[in-house]
């Protein structure tokens, strides 16, 4: 517990830090937890803490790890790419969907739902990575964005992309300020839509990402040490 805590405690001590250097409030940066591959009992140690967000990449895993009834103020989001196949349980399993990809996803889960969910749609910024999900020009998402507009339950919260994998400083920052850009854009487009969040960056370049705007940053590593299993 004691790790745990100090973990989480530096992470937020570094959030404080780099928001400092870009003249911004720490308080406008939340910090998500990414459990993936972790048990239940490390997630219940850090939501002890103080520790709300949580995020999950896998539908399966996280029905398997999660309780039925999670703890009142424990907020489950799926961040990893979800299959047409497995929307149904995404909708009943989490709070929000951070990862919606493209405009077939999107319909799927709007004729699932009976009560309002909160979305993040994902945009690839680091275009030459074929394993990575999500929209890949700005006309892509904002078509999406249009087709979104008239949803009576997906809400759109804003937009989440993850960064050049392995690239140094230059090429990350550019895929980062090239997110917060396109939001600056879909802002004017879509007035009436929400873009208040920016998830962008992970425990290993979310100082980078605070500095260029991120409004969420999803830390896995640096708060519940190496995966336990891959």
């Amino acid at each position: 517990m004691h790790d745990v805590h100090s973990r989480w405690q530096a992470i937020l001590e570094s959030i404080s830090l780099s928001a400092g250097k870009a003249g911004r409030n720490a308080g406008e940066i939340e910090l998500m937890a990414v459990s993936k591959t972790h048990p239940y009992e490390a997630i219940s140690e850090l939501f002890a803490c103080g520790q709300l967000l949580f995020g999950e990449n896998r539908v399966q895993e996280a029905e398997q790890k999660f309780p039925l009834a999670r703890p009142v103020g424990m907020d489950l989001h799926l961040i990893g790419h979800l299959q047409s196949n497995k929307a149904k349980k995404a909708v009943s399993l989490f709070d929000a969907i951070d990862s919606v990809d493209s405009v077939k996803l999107a319909e799927k889960l709007e004729s699932l739902l009976s009560r309002p969910l909160p979305i993040l749609l994902e945009y690839k910024t680091a275009l030459g990575d074929r394993e990575k999900s999500g929209f890949s020009t700005p006309d892509e998402l904002f078509f999406a964005l249009e087709k979104l507009s008239g949803y009576r339950h997906l809400t759109v919260r804003g937009l989440m992309t993850i960064g050049p994998l392995g690239a140094g400083e230059r090429e990350t920052r550019a895929a980062f300020a090239a997110l917060y850009n396109l939001a600056e854009q879909a802002k004017l487009r879509f007035p009436a839509m929400d873009f208040s969040t920016l998830s962008m960056g992970m425990s290993q370049d979310f100082g980078w990402a605070i500095e260029e705007g991120s409004t969420r940053i999803r830390v896995g590593t640096a708060l519940f040490g190496a995966r336990e299993y891959v």
